[in-house]
């Protein structure tokens, strides 16, 4: 799965960090990959959940090895998905 796009919000907070990701996110066409490097704590329990929310497919959540996390998440309106 090769990402389209890398957004960094580690040194973020929450709510920006939706913000900036919902932005990013507008930008790609649908079915593109954002890969997104986020920070523990609220922004990865709220941006997936929210991007979720929001009909986008979120295929990989994993901790990396400096305790951040990296995320690859599908923009919705991909081909062969109902509207």
């Amino acid at each position: 799965m090769q990402p389209s796009k890398t957004l960094d919000i580690i040194n973020d907070s929450c709510p920006i960090t939706f913000v900036k990701t919902k932005l990013a996110l507008e930008c790609l066409p649908a079915g593109d990959i954002l890969e997104i490097l986020l920070n523990s704590g609220e922004a990865v329990k709220n941006v997936p959940r929210s991007l979720r929310a929001e009909g986008h497919k979120v295929a990989v959540l994993e901790k990396q090895t400096d305790g951040t996390y990296r995320m690859l998440v599908e923009k919705e309106g991909s081909l062969g998905k109902e509207s």
